[in-house]
């Protein structure tokens, strides 16, 4: 079994070995299955067959997706490289796993509670749907995903106002080291940039603008060649969007800011870099067929998906010598 097709730093010794998929769809050596491999965390399963490798993506919402896994690279010249929001542009994971514990605390009616260490690699990198769903189910179970949504934007709502304000939370959106430097040296050579968040709109953009006036970089939506996000809630009395049940680890954000936002067609999709800190979006990244430059500070390394990366670099210096 070739576990490169992966990527260059895969090593069967990183993922979790299992028996059969957990839909029990595919078992280890029937059928014509190899092998099966998932990342630390569980979140996505690789399923080996002597010609190709599928991927299964689960899902705590119920809806489940499986994705064929394609080789990648990094050709040159760099024509476009998508950027993950939350972790790598900006630093604020930390500020939205507090909105997390604070929804949590409100459905338990219990002010003090804080979450757990090993709770980290579910509630970052995934949609709010999937964060929540694992608080429900680890510490509420007699609650509901809609029972803590409500809280969640309750508090969301409440805390982005205090920050827009003035107010807020101190150092809740802090523009990553050397961001400035490595967007313009892009910009310089040409290169088309792409933003990519699983966040929803009303909580994103305040974070896209908050850096960019922090750096003095003027209006983000100029800048950018392409921003997508996880769209709008659906609410009562509302239109929602389409993004609680795609984003990372699913492919579609990825896919569509390169296809549709920059026009980059498939065939030169090795001309693509993805650049994630989380599991899930290195995932997200490597599904879509794009080769991806796992960032350090975030939960690659915990969530066991390391192996799906072209390469590991903690700043964005080192990044530029790649591109």
């Amino acid at each position: 079994m070739d576990i490169s097709i992966l990527g260059p730093l895969a090593k069967e010794s990183d993922f979790v070995t299992l028996e059969k998929c957990s839909d029990g769809r595919f078992s280890n050596g029937k059928n014509g299955v190899i092998s099966i491999l998932a990342t630390g965390d569980r979140k996505v399963e690789f399923i080996f067959f002597k010609d190709h490798v599928l991927s299964y993506v689960r899902s705590s919402m119920g809806y489940p997706a499986y994705y064929q896994i394609d080789p990648v690279k990094i050709a040159k010249p760099t024509k476009a490289v998508l950027m993950d929001l939350d972790g790598t542009s900006v630093r604020s994971e930390s500020f939205w796993i507090w909105i997390i514990q604070l929804s949590t605390a409100s459905l338990l009616d219990n002010p003090k509670f804080e979450l757990e260490e090993a709770d980290l690699p579910f509630v970052s990198g995934h949609s709010v749907s999937e964060h929540l769903g694992h608080c429900v189910k680890k510490y509420c179970p007699d609650k509901t995903v809609e029972e803590a949504r409500k809280f969640y934007f309750q508090h969301t709502h409440f805390q982005m106002n205090e920050i827009m304000q003035g107010r807020g939370k101190a150092n809740a959106f802090t523009p990553s080291p050397g961001l400035k430097e490595f967007l313009y040296e892009l910009k310089a050579k040409g290169i088309k940039i792409g933003l990519v968040t699983s966040g929803l709109y009303e909580k994103a953009w305040p974070e896209i603008l908050s850096a960019f006036k922090t750096l003095n970089m003027g209006d983000p939506k100029e800048f950018y060649d392409a921003i997508i996000t996880a769209g709008f809630p659906m609410r009562k009395g509302e239109v929602g969007t389409l993004g609680e049940l795609s984003p990372k680890p699913h492919p579609w954000l990825y896919s569509e800011v390169s296809r549709v936002g920059l026009g980059i067609s498939t065939e030169q999709r090795h001309h693509v870099i993805g650049i994630e800190d989380s599991g899930a979006g290195v995932c997200s990244i490597r599904l879509a067929g794009f080769a991806t430059i796992g960032f350090g500070g975030g939960n690659i390394k915990e969530s066991g998906t390391l192996g799906l990366c072209n390469h590991y670099c903690d700043t964005f210096e080192e990044i530029l010598k790649l591109i």
